[in-house]
Formats: C-alpha cells, structure tokens, sequence
C-alpha cells in the first residue's frame, strides 16, 4: 500500500476497449485512480 502523497509507480493496463494505456501518458496531469472489486466478490 503507498503512502499518502507517494507517487504512483508507473503501470500500463488495458483501457475499456482493450488499447495499453501508462500511466506517463498522463505525466502533469492530475489522475484518479479508482479500484474496486469483481462484481459479486467480497471486498
């Protein structure tokens, strides 16, 4: 877990139809990042 103010490490992850988005394509730019579990999974 990152402390908060930590910078996020860098990542590239799938988009909603499927393109690699980096997190540096959004270097200077304010981001936010949600996470939340699989639908019908506990969490």
């Amino acid at each position: 877990m990152l402390e908060v103010g930590t910078q996020a490490p860098e990542f590239n992850l799938p988009d909603q139809d499927g393109k690699p988005v980096s997190l540096s394509n959004y270097k200077g730019k304010k981001v936010l990042l949600w996470f939340f579990p699989k639908a019908s999974t506990g969490g």
